[in-house]
Formats: C-alpha cells, structure tokens, sequence
C-alpha cells in the first residue's frame, strides 16, 4: 500500500519513513490512511534536541498499572465512554423536538447551553481531547463507518477517500472556519439563547449528519480532524491540559518497527484515526485518546502519558503556521462576542443590516469583518514586535511575509501565538460562565419536567448559583489566571525561540509580554461593562 501524507504541516512533523507492502485486499480497503512510507533508514539527528523537552517521563504513563493497561486493551471501553452521551444527545434531539417550548423547562435546551459547554471547557483545560474520546458526533459516525460498536472489522462501510490535501494543508484553519460559521447560525437564529429548543435539536441533528457523511466518504476520523467545529478549539486550549496522549515508550523501536502497526492497524486495532504516529508527537494536538493504538501496537511500546500543565504550550520544538491562525482566528472571535455588546457595535450592526437588507442581527459582514480586523490586528502586532526586535545579521526569507516559511513573521508570530492560548481559552471559559451560574439549577426542573413533574414554579428554575456582581469578579479573575499562565509560557517561548533571533533580549520580553498584558486586559474591561450579560 503506497501512504502519502495529505496534511503538509503532518508531513513535516511526522516524516516517518519506513516501508509497508500490504497484500491483503481487505486490510487495503480497512486501512487506506496516508501516512509517510519511504524506503531509506531512519534519520536519528536531532531526535534528542527535538523531543526532550516535550517527551514525558516514563514514571508519567499510566498505561504501566495493570488495571489500566487492562481497560485500554478492552475493546468495548471507548464503546462505554461514548455510549453515556450518545444516550444524552439523542435524548436532546427528541426532547428539543417533541418537548416543552420553554427553554429553560426543556431538557434539550437546558442541558447543552447551560451546562454542557462549561463541562467541556473544564475538561479540556484539564485532560486535552477527553471530549473526543467520548464525542457522541464521532463516535456514532464511526460505529456505522466500521459497521461495529466495537470489533475489529476489516471491512468498513466507507468509500475511503482521501481528503483533498488543498484543503488538508490548512490544518487547523479549516476547523475554525466551520466553527465560525457554525456561531454564526447560532446567534442568527437565536439557537444558544437558548431559543426555540427544536433549533438546538435540528443544530446537533445537522453536525451529526455532517460527520455521518463525511465519515461514509472519507477514510477515517477525516472530519474530527479537519472539519469538526470544536476540533481547533479543543486541540488548542486542550495544550493547557494535563494528559500527553498516547506516545512512545521507546522511539527507537518505533524508528526500527518494519510495520507500524499503530497506524495501518493490528490484530487487536484500528489504525490511528487521527493520522497521528506516537513516535513523532511532541503535543497532545491531534491525539484522540481513542486508545487504538495502543491496542495495535506489538511490542506494547506505546503508553498513555500525563505531563505537567501547558506542556505542549511550551514545549514543542516544531510549531505550527495553522495552529497560529487558528489560536488568532479564535481570539477575534471571542473578543467579538465581547464586543458585539456594545452600544457601537449594535448600531454599526443595524447599519448594516439596513443597507445590506439582512432581517436581524448579527450581520455577516460585521461578523466577519470585525473577527478578522481583531484577528490582523493580533498578527500585525507580532509583526511589528518583529520588525522592531530581529536581528539584522539573521537572514529571514523575504523579511515580514505572512506566508513564507522562514519569514521574519513567521518566526515572531507563531511562536507569540502559542503563548497566547492560555488567555484565550481563559476567555472562552469565562464567557459561559454567566449562563452556567444564572441557569444550570434549571436542568433538575428540566429533567423532572420530562417525567410529567415540576416546572417553571420549581424554586430550582429562578435559582442562581452566584450574582451578576460575583459572576462578573470570576469572570475578571479567570482572566487574570489565564493572563498570569499567558504571561508565563510566553516568557519561557521567548527564552528559547525568540531571543536568539532578537537584538535585544529585555525589548522583545517587554513587547511580547505587554501584548499578553493588554489582551488580558481587554478581556476583563469587556467582561466589566457587560455586567454578566448571556
């Protein structure tokens, strides 16, 4: 089987290079997944530079207690970990359908706005990508792909296409792109006000059968990777997070294995969905916690790993273009729904809205334009930090680029962006905390209501946890935590990436960590003047 990478930015993080012939037309069409097969001997320079810093400790892989390692080998625990919320969402659909049409009373409604973003913004910070090893999207797109819940089956019910390596080559852009789209339809049609809770329904409805779809067409878990809305999201806040993934136990024995087992798939499991070799990761970006590798691997040299928080913030030596963008494109849009509280901008958006003839708020123009004014305005920062700190003996290709690889941009921005990360997730957090506080009490109303009890006079439907006061000093203060993580991991980036290349080692830490002070404060004089607004 000839592999090829689709996912540039993949390719050059993960050159492996072996070579695998696979004979078995069965185990061709269960396992049509690119990965980088060359014959020529593995490359051992640079190994030690490059993943030492982010390699976690061997006392770190719990995969080493026999109980674990035990539940990691059983093919029906991930089945268990997704079954729970696929029993929840289907209930969301049929209850935001065929329920009450009071909001708060509907279990739908309530459940997803009110509590679920919370819970998956903690577990992000605190685990990584928890959330898609448990996704009830995904999960129920691969049993019908594999036609199992949990066997290892050769045959699958997809066509196993490649996905277009133009669009592939966008990484982790394209993922933000569905998720700006995606909010927009929600605030549109009003859907996380939550309004009408049949428009909650018809929304998880239409992701479900989007990932349905492309899982039918493409090989894999295609969509998780490049079109899922919260992938980005959840790969970059999740860097915070405490769980490395699954990774080698040994990389020589990955370097020397003639199979790769972990990524074409074994006796006992599926190749990594996620296109993701164990031997190259230096961050738990794109590892699923799916466990399938684990289960593949022959020589049992793959371990589940935990790492010390924003290890793979800090640490990776190879950083992402893609995952830059995104972070950027994520901060315009939380900044955005700041923002668009405000007084001028509802104006600016009724202004719009008039002259370009759209019924309501929020206009598409205003929308994207402001997110991507907030999202230049970020990068050109970095590039003026850039154009006022680098070197003049270092030779940058075409010096301020924003897409050359050896920019002098580049070199400056991707590396600024990631010390970013903690402030934005920050942001994320603390703008559902107004609904988490004022309606999560709703959903025990809401879950008794189905069974014909309780209702909007239950004293849990106008409880709160906390006042818009106290609601508005947490929100300040989760930023002020993610500014202080913020400021930190940018200190230690620019230690070792940027003041090599800079004139002056106190200008371009002044500069880089007044851009994390200023977005933390920003942030926190929105969250002020909304005074706790949904």
């Amino acid at each position: 089987m000839s592999i090829q990478v689709n996912d540039r930015a993949a390719r050059l993080a993960d050159p492996v290079d072996v070579a695998i012939q696979v004979n078995d037309r069965a185990a061709r069409l269960a396992d049509p997944v690119d990965v980088a097969i060359r014959l020529r001997p593995p490359e051992h320079a640079g190994i030690a530079e490059r993943f030492d810093a982010s390699d976690p400790t061997p006392g770190l892989d719990v995969a080493r207690n026999p109980h674990v390692a035990r539940l990691l080998h059983n093919r029906k625990f991930q089945f268990l970990m997704i079954l729970p919320n696929q029993i929840v969402f289907w209930t969301v659909i049929f209850v935001g359908l065929l329920g009450t049409a009071v909001p708060g009373l509907n279990f739908g409604a309530a459940i997803t706005w009110y509590v679920w973003f919370c819970l998956v913004f903690v577990m992000m910070v605190v685990a990584g990508r928890a959330w898609c090893a448990m996704c009830p999207f995904g999960g129920f797109a691969e049993w019908v792909q594999r036609r199992t819940f949990w066997q290892r089956t050769q045959k699958t019910l997809s066509l196993g296409r490649k996905f277009p390596e133009g669009l592939a080559q966008f990484g982790f852009v394209l993922p933000v792109v569905t998720f700006l789209l995606l909010t927009w339809i929600e605030e549109y049609f009003n859907i996380a006000g939550p309004g009408n809770p049949a428009s909650t329904s018809f929304m998880v409805i239409g992701i479900v059968a989007s990932a349905l779809i492309f899982f039918l067409v493409f090989e894999r878990r295609t969509f998780c990777r490049y079109i899922c809305p919260l992938t980005s999201l959840i790969g970059t806040v999740g860097s915070m997070g405490m769980v490395a993934g699954f990774r080698t136990r040994d990389r020589e024995v990955c370097l020397s294995c003639k199979t790769k087992d972990c990524m074409r798939g074994g006796d006992q499991g599926f190749g990594c969905p996620w296109y993701t070799w164990p031997a190259s990761a230096d961050s738990n970006l794109y590892c699923g916690l799916c466990t399938e590798c684990y289960k593949s691997c022959p020589e049992e040299n793959i371990g589940l790993f935990l790492q010390k928080p924003f290890t793979s913030v800090v640490a990776p030596r190879r950083r992402r273009a893609d995952v830059a963008w995104a972070i950027a494109l994520l901060w315009g849009l939380v900044l955005y729904q700041q923002i668009n509280f405000t007084n001028a901008y509802n104006s600016l958006d009724s202004w719009l809205n008039g002259h370009l003839h759209i019924p309501h708020y929020p206009n598409p123009v205003g929308y994207l334009g402001l997110i991507a004014i907030l999202t230049l305005v970020t990068a050109g920062v970095t590039r003026s930090i850039g154009a006022l700190c680098a070197r003049r003996d270092v030779a940058f290709k075409q010096a301020g680029n924003f897409a050359e690889r050896g920019s002098r941009f580049r070199a400056y921005f991707v590396p600024i962006a990631y010390g970013l990360i903690p402030v934005v997730g920050a942001d994320y957090f603390a703008r559902q905390l107004p609904k988490f506080f004022k309606s999560s009490p709703r959903v025990v109303p809401a879950v008794q209501h189905m069974f014909g009890a309780a209702g909007v006079h239950s004293w849990l439907y106008n409880a709160r946890l906390l006042s818009d006061p106290r609601i508005v000093t947490t929100q300040v203060a989760v930023i002020a935590l993610g500014t202080v993580a913020a400021l930190w991991a940018t200190w230690r980036i620019t230690t070792r990436e940027l003041i090599p290349v800079s004139r002056s080692a106190l200008a371009v830490r002044v500069t880089t960590s007044g851009l994390v002070i200023v977005c933390g404060a920003a942030a926190a004089v929105l969250y002020v003047a909304m005074q706790a607004a949904n």
